[in-house]
């Protein structure tokens, strides 16, 4: 990654592990079987790109940009989502592994999170509005303050939301999702 610019570029099985990458931009760029576990990618900017099979597990991405970026088949440990850049910030998740990221304080309107799993992940004051967890697991994900209008959970698992805390206007629950609705309150749908 010499260059400061890449345009329409595909990147496959590149190695930049424990790595640091600054001051580059990625427009319409793929990144396929690639490795940035434990790198620093601080002040890129990804714009329009997709990361299919890649391992990003605790790649920090402070004062980076993440605008229409996709990711499919990754593995996204530990990743902290927050200290992106907020403007333009927009991404997707196919059938990936998000365990222990955090996403607080994001506005993340109409994100898709498809059969993925987000155990232990943040959305503490996030504005989620409009979003899908298909086929999600979402065991110990914390919802704390967060905007969940219209969300649809109808078949994610594994969640925990206390409506008290919440906003969870016109969001969308199947009935056997009830029960994580009420979890605070110990009671038990059968």
């Amino acid at each position: 990654m010499d260059q400061t610019t890449y345009d329409d570029h595909i990147f496959e099985k590149e190695i930049y592990a424990d790595k640091t990458v600054r001051g580059r931009e990625f427009q319409s760029c793929t990144f396929r079987n690639c490795d940035f576990s434990n790198s620093t990618f601080t002040g890129n900017k990804f714009l329009d790109c997709t990361f299919d099979g890649c391992n990003l597990s605790m790649i920090k991405l402070d004062q980076t940009t993440l605008n229409d970026v996709v990711f499919k088949n990754c593995k996204v440990l530990g990743v902290n989502f927050s200290k992106c850049t907020d403007f333009l910030f927009s991404v997707g998740f196919d059938n990936c592994i998000l365990d222990y990221s955090s996403f607080m304080g994001k506005k993340m309107v109409k994100t898709k999170f498809v059969k993925s799993t987000l155990k232990e992940v943040s959305f503490s004051q996030t504005v989620l509005t409009g979003s899908v967890f298909s086929e999600t697991d979402l065991t110990n994900a914390v919802f704390n303050r967060t905007d969940l209008s219209t969300v649809n959970f109808v078949t994610a698992f594994n969640y925990d939301i206390d409506p008290e805390l919440n906003t969870l206007k016109k969001a969308i629950f199947s009935s056997q999702g009830l029960e994580g609705l009420l979890t605070k309150h110990q009671i038990k749908v059968v």
